[in-house]
């Protein structure tokens, strides 16, 4: 295993540090990933840095897939738009705050814009 020296000031990195891209612009054929356990432990080395080829999807996006995909799109946008209407703003503050320190409250009001808006598009879309 590869020992990874860090410049001063930089304790560790996390996340990918290199990536492909799907436009194809300065278009690398690895990803390259660094990792930081943050577990407590005698060994000072618990930063590793992994390198994965770029993998090209073999079979077609399923129906389920698909419908999976259009939800997330529709919600998202349901949640981006309600989150700015100044007209819902007091109201859906009220309601979050109603519900949030219950038992199985959702606790955050982005979660919360999440869960309002999933259920419209599930009621509107018959799921």
């Amino acid at each position: 295993m590869a020992k990874v020296n860090w410049s001063a000031g930089i304790d560790s990195v996390s996340g990918a540090l290199a990536k492909p891209t799907k436009n194809g612009h300065h278009n690398c054929e690895k990803m390259l990933l660094g990792t930081h356990r943050v577990a407590a432990t005698t060994s000072d080395t618990c930063n590793r840095v992994y390198i994965r080829r770029k993998v090209e999807r073999s079979t077609t996006p399923k129906a389920k897939e698909l419908a999976a995909r259009s939800r997330f799109t529709e919600v998202s946008a349901m949640v981006r738009t309600r989150s700015k209407d100044l007209m819902q703003i007091a109201a859906d503050q009220a309601a979050f705050l109603a519900q949030k320190d219950l038992a199985g409250g959702i606790k955050t009001m982005k979660a919360w814009y999440w869960s309002v808006c999933g259920e419209e598009y599930d009621a509107q879309h018959g799921n």
